[in-house]
């Protein structure tokens, strides 16, 4: 990869950054937690602005949409690109980790006794909150834990260089400059100072990692001293969490999802690809059976099946709180991790069926290859990325089915193999 050097008239690669895990909208919490590696391909080379010239012309967009021309001053006087941001961003990982490895992380002991005690110890706030948003004190503490390790782990970057950054740097420039803006305005409103302003590489912020478009949309003042302070304020963090589930729809009570086994005879695994929705009611009568009881009350909610590592590893049925939680990070192991998590906090955790822990997960190499085989089988993947997403798993799935496999959507070594043999029977 070409390197990135900050001065006039300097070359770039510019890529689509692109991440299962990652914030699909401006309206997103970011968050590097799915078994899904982050990719970045370059698309383009061009010539970039100086920094002085993109900052004069940030500073116009800015006045313009609030942002004080003092506070401009104030914030980017002496401010310089982060080489470190660059680096993050950059970053290509070959190996992505396995679903269960982030699940066993996810649902520790260390992760499970620290959400315990902190659910007895903010006991009072969180039913003031569930009272307020109709949120349930397990998920918002099991979102908790997953952000920031209960406000341990925050970041210590300042968000405005950080942003500053990846907006100059060229990749998806205008997410990152949308952003920045709203980074601004926040400041402008007085909630924190500049220096207060501290969060992950990405610009993710405080106790919840909000993105400053999801905080200026999301985040609440719960404790009333005017300011919404997700850093330091584990109320107002809280509170920020659960108003963000509330308005995406969350219902109160109402469970996130159950595991389940699949029937022994033939049953049609392509029906896991996330968009067959069949009461629970249906799926039992299709063969499924739940591994722990479900409350007659639910039977008639609507649910889709979920193979998180394909037909031999565990399977979920899914109901609509499970995708509450893909608004606040579109990553399915990110939301099946708040789930069990949250179970485990309720104390009604039981580890799900035996993983195929024998599966080698493929490398972002071979994820191209994977997804450029198809494409030449007439199995349309898309662009070849690395990137395993909703077109990749469909093509996969007819594979499957025009080879006579089990129509899971699930990539491993021996589904590439299975490709490699077809493309040399092709030739």
């Amino acid at each position: 990869m070409l390197e990135r050097l900050f001065s006039c008239f300097a070359v770039i690669l510019i890529g689509l950054f692109s991440n299962q895990v990652s914030a699909s909208s401006p309206a997103q919490p970011m968050a590097a937690h799915d078994s899904v590696s982050v990719s970045a391909d370059t698309t383009a080379v061009i010539a970039r602005q100086s920094f002085a010239d993109w900052r004069a012309d940030l500073r116009t967009q800015a006045i313009s949409e609030g942002v004080s021309p003092l506070l401009f001053e104030q914030v980017f006087a002496g401010l310089t690109p982060d080489p470190q941001v660059i680096s993050a961003d950059q970053s290509q990982p070959e190996f992505s980790r396995p679903v269960w490895e982030y699940l066993d992380s996810a649902v520790s002991s260390w992760r499970v006794a620290r959400g315990k005690a902190l659910l007895a110890e903010h006991a009072k706030t969180l039913q003031d909150i569930e009272a307020r948003y109709q949120v349930e004190p397990s998920i918002l503490v099991a979102v908790w834990g997953m952000e920031s390790s209960f406000g341990r782990q925050i970041g210590s970057k300042s968000v405005i260089r950080s942003l500053a950054t990846l907006a100059y740097e060229g990749r998806r420039n205008a997410f990152w400059r949308s952003q920045l803006i709203a980074a601004l305005q926040i400041l402008e409103d007085g909630d924190i100072s500049s220096s207060g302003m501290i969060g992950s590489w990405a610009g993710a912020m405080g106790q919840t990692q909000f993105m400053p478009t999801t905080y200026r949309q999301y985040a609440v003042d719960f404790t009333g001293d005017g300011r919404r302070d997700i850093w330091s304020s584990s109320a107002d963090a809280l509170a920020s969490a659960a108003n963000y589930l509330s308005l995406s729809g969350w219902q109160h009570e109402q469970p996130w999802g159950f595991e389940v086994q699949l029937p022994a005879r033939a049953f049609d695994y392509a029906q896991a690809d996330g968009q067959q929705s069949k009461t629970l009611e249906q799926w039992f009568a299709a063969g499924l059976t739940a591994r722990d009881p479900v409350d007659q009350q639910h039977l008639q909610h609507p649910a889709t099946l979920f193979l998180p590592s394909g037909y031999q590893g565990p399977a979920y049925l899914l109901l609509d709180n499970f995708r509450s939680i893909l608004k606040y990070n579109n990553s399915s192991s990110y939301a099946l991790a708040i789930g069990l998590l949250s179970n485990a906090l309720n104390g009604d955790y039981r580890a799900p069926a035996a993983w195929p822990k024998h599966d080698r997960m493929l490398s972002r190499t071979e994820r191209v290859e994977l997804q450029t085989l198809l494409n030449q089988l007439g199995f349309p993947s898309g662009q070849p990325d690395g990137i395993i997403g909703v077109n990749s798993r469909q093509a996969v799935r007819s594979f499957q089915q025009a080879q006579g496999l089990p129509a899971d959507g699930y990539t491993n070594e021996a589904l590439l193999e299975k490709l490699r043999q077809a493309a040399h029977k092709a030739l």
